[in-house]
């Protein structure tokens, strides 16, 4: 296992009893939760995020598996060997409306096993579930349990861990390997809302209950795994000061368009990814599929009692080319169930 600068161990937090629980217990009475889980701070440059699963049993035990990605040891970005078809088109009209037909790609290593899997014990007490870590190094995690209203899933908000800073956890009692086509996720007819704490250049930034637009996305005829959507401008990123000097927002030439692909990257579990970079940049470096320093966004799906799609938990794990000072980070949810 690898070492941690610990954060403050709550005296509150006691070991959680494997004989406590029960079936009755389990936390939102749901077995099976999707997590997204990250340590950022604005002083540091060892940040890091997870992205994976815990499963609860009703002896009292839960085990994890999880996907870890830290600055102390950065990970280029991978390919997924997903390529959109020409029929990827955002709307009618001209070669301006398609998305460019690049490989997508993720954070390194999400197309492989989880780095990471671990086992441990819980309690829940009204609406806190505390889990105790079996690790070498003190872990010990509580989480607010919200059910949903129409019955079918659980959240979980974190309270506070003695690693962790943010977290998101949505829970159902569909198997981990229960998971929605993209057609699926094209034709949700909810509304998706992201929750999202981001780590760059020494800031932390958060942005509450914004839409995420996922009817937006076009499905392509060849490659039913991905979903892609070219948004024409964007108000805030991609501009002149944003590394677009000649081609940005302002510019002449004034493109602020945005590339988004969402693709998925395993058929027998809910991992997802999203990818996204401005038209821009590739333009500076006279590409046309973007090399830099681009979004690369982990998901995964969640699911719930019914087997239905209701959005994903995510992380960011953007390293950069150059200095770690430069990585964006960040842990967040898309859903319909705040």
């Amino acid at each position: 296992m690898l070492a941690f600068t610990l954060l403050p161990v709550h005296p509150a937090i006691a070991p959680a009893s494997a004989a406590a629980a029960t079936a009755s217990t389990l936390p939102g009475g749901r077995s099976t939760y999707v997590v997204s889980q990250g340590h950022l701070k604005t002083s540091s440059q060892q940040n890091w995020v997870r992205l994976g699963s815990y499963r609860f049993a009703a002896n009292g035990t839960v085990s994890a598996s999880m996907y870890l990605w830290w600055q102390r040891h950065p990970q280029a970005r991978q390919r997924t060997g997903t390529v959109p078809d020409p029929s990827c088109t955002t709307k009618a009209g001209g070669a301006a409306s398609k998305p460019r037909g690049c490989e997508v790609l993720t954070a390194g290593g999400f197309t492989g096993a989880p780095d990471e899997s671990r086992t441990g014990t819980y309690t829940v007490a009204g609406d806190v579930l505390t889990i105790r870590w079996k690790i070498a190094q003190t872990w010990t995690e509580q989480w607010y349990v919200r059910p949903a209203l129409d019955g079918k899933l659980a959240r979980l908000d974190l309270k506070r861990s003695t690693l962790a800073t943010h977290g998101y956890g949505y829970g159902s009692n569909a198997a981990i390997g229960t998971r929605r086509a993209m057609t699926s996720v094209k034709a949700f007819p909810g509304s998706l809302r992201q929750d999202l704490t981001s780590w760059a250049s020494g800031k932390l930034v958060t942005s509450r209950d914004q839409p995420f637009g996922h009817s937006a996305f076009r499905a392509c005829a060849a490659t039913t795994s991905c979903l892609t959507y070219l948004q024409p401008s964007s108000r805030g990123a991609c501009q002149k000061s944003g590394g677009c000097p000649k081609y940005g927002g302002g510019t002449r030439p004034n493109v602020s368009s945005i590339q988004y692909y969402l693709t998925m990257i395993s058929k027998s579990d809910r991992r997802d990814t999203l990818w996204h970079w401005c038209t821009c940049l590739a333009m500076e470096r006279g590409e046309f599929c973007y090399t830099g320093n681009s979004h690369v966004k982990p998901l995964m799906q969640i699911i719930d009692d019914t087997g239905a799609f209701r959005g994903w938990v995510g992380a960011e794990a953007s390293f950069s080319t150059g200095s770690r000072a430069t990585d964006m980070l960040a842990v967040l949810r898309i859903s319909n169930f705040r």
